[in-house]
């Protein structure tokens, strides 16, 4: 009987357990980080994507701000309610850049085939949504704080003199955002990137109902309705009565909070659902057009 010279296992040896992160194990703020750190070290180097985070915001900034120069200067109603015009689009920016900063950053996975490798690794897909939402958070500091902070000296706006208004209106527009964006992720796992212009254009889609330059009265009757079912709707309404009535209206702000609750829970079983249809159809690892 000969000896086995390399002392190779056997076929009914026990398999070898090797250590490492198990995928069923809790959520892990590592991974959370580790994405995050991906993405900003994608950032920093790349001066062009950092200077358009600030380019979009900064023009928004001088093409309303000198169109409500111009308004104060004949009109006695917009004198009084000084700031509409620039408060809503800074309001509207954060709802924007807040949701583009999100699919953006999922973007930057499928373009780099990265999300097949990301979604085999004991990456969750949980940690996946928290870390793009935080991504989303850093995308938009760099490009609005800037843009705020030159209103001030500027045109005489403070977005930043709203106080605690400011905390809700900011946290109720970035949820609707994100909301968007994981919905917005899940059909780019299922689709593939023939659905990438839905990252660019889908939050204009609401810009009419959403009446963030005008109140919700000025809408024909039949689209109300539909106007009240959106949560930044009684975002804008809240800015406008916080700058023209000076009072905050904390029954607007509940009211988008629930329905920005709904909407993200809604916007996560959505994911998940489209992200378990591409496993099924193999599209995870097929993301062209």
């Amino acid at each position: 009987m000969t000896e086995n010279p390399t002392n190779t296992p056997s076929a009914t040896s026990a398999p070898i357990r090797r250590s490492g992160p198990d995928r069923r194990s809790g959520f892990s703020l590592t991974r959370v980080s580790a994405m995050i750190l991906r993405h900003w070290y994608l950032l920093r180097s790349s001066w062009p994507r950092m200077l358009e985070l600030i380019y979009w915001p900064a023009i928004q900034l001088l093409t309303w701000g000198f169109v409500q120069t111009y308004i104060m200067q004949h009109s006695s109603f917009f004198s009084q309610a000084a700031g509409t015009f620039i408060g809503a689009m800074l309001l509207w920016d954060i709802l924007l850049r807040s949701q583009q900063g999100f699919s953006f950053a999922f973007l930057e996975e499928l373009w780099a085939r990265n999300v097949g490798n990301l979604l085999m690794s004991p990456l969750r897909p949980s940690e996946l949504i928290v870390s793009l939402m935080i991504v989303s958070l850093i995308r938009l500091t760099i490009g609005m704080l800037p843009v705020t902070l030159v209103a001030i000296p500027l045109f005489g706006f403070n977005l930043w003199g709203l106080g605690g208004a400011l905390a809700i209106f900011f946290l109720n527009l970035v949820l609707t955002a994100w909301a968007v964006g994981i919905v917005i992720a899940g059909i780019l796992l299922r689709q593939g990137m023939g659905a990438e212009n839905l990252a660019w254009t889908i939050m204009f889609l609401i810009v009419p109902v959403a009446c963030v330059y005008y109140p919700v009265a000025t809408l024909p009757a039949f689209l109300q309705p539909i106007a009240w079912s959106l949560p930044p709707t009684y975002v804008f309404e809240g800015m406008r009565a916080a700058l023209i009535g000076h009072t905050f209206r904390g029954d607007l702000m509940a009211m988008a909070f629930l329905l920005n609750i709904i909407a993200m829970s809604a916007a996560i079983i959505a994911f998940f659902w489209l992200l378990a249809s591409a496993r099924r159809q193999g599209s995870l690892l097929s993301t062209g057009e």
